[in-house]
């Protein structure tokens, strides 16, 4: 298929990125005058494939406008035909990461390329597409790309919240850290695995 399949463990994701946006300062009903021309939350599923993730923000968050991103124009007819199906409104975009994105967001989410180029495995999983699968030599590309251009399209105090692989989320949370996020946390997946990280951007780059 054109987008890769979602994983039971995705799910956690999508938890624990609803939890961090209801714990930060960025409510509707929090809103200072300040920001009163952006009142209705803005969550960017980046990489969306499929859309599980954007749909499963939507229907959470009814108030929100959800955006779903993607590189591959087949992955959002599919996405898009989902969301049909259920009924749900979400504005699809064809970019590569943030490039024809504009901000500020509330919250962004991703599930990303993240096997290590050598990885064994990656070449037993022929029925899912190579470019939501493979994350570079190490597999942390997307996640240098997308931690590295965040911060200008965050809201101040907004969360990044990615998934990744089994033995990542080490890697990940020092590259949040090492670009200035705060409050960084990881989060297990059913099967007691390391499988969610975030953290939130209060620094001088955001909106």
């Amino acid at each position: 298929p054109a987008v890769l399949i979602p994983r039971p463990e995705t799910e956690i994701l999508v938890e624990q990125a609803l939890a961090a946006l209801a714990q930060c300062n960025l409510e509707t009903d929090q809103r200072t005058s300040t920001n009163a021309t952006h009142t209705r939350l803005r969550l960017l599923d980046l990489g969306t494939g499929s859309g599980a993730i954007a749909l499963a923000l939507a229907r959470a968050r009814p108030d929100a406008e959800v955006i779903g991103a993607d590189i591959s124009t087949e992955a959002l007819k599919i996405a898009a035909a989902n969301a049909a199906t259920l009924g749900v409104e979400i504005t699809w975009r064809t970019s590569s990461w943030f490039a024809t994105l504009s901000g500020p967001f509330d919250l962004i989410v991703s599930n990303p390329p993240y096997i290590a180029a050598d990885d064994p495995h990656l070449a037993d999983l022929t029925f899912e597409p190579l470019v939501a699968l493979a994350g570079g030599a190490d597999g942390l590309d997307a996640f240098r790309a997308i931690i590295t251009d965040a911060p200008r399209y965050l809201r101040q105090g907004a969360p990044l919240a990615f998934e990744h692989g089994y033995d990542q989320a080490e890697a990940v949370a020092d590259l949040l850290r090492s670009r200035g996020f705060e409050d960084i946390e990881t989060h297990r997946d059913l099967a007691g695995i390391h499988r969610v990280t975030l953290g939130r951007w209060r620094g001088s780059e955001a909106y």
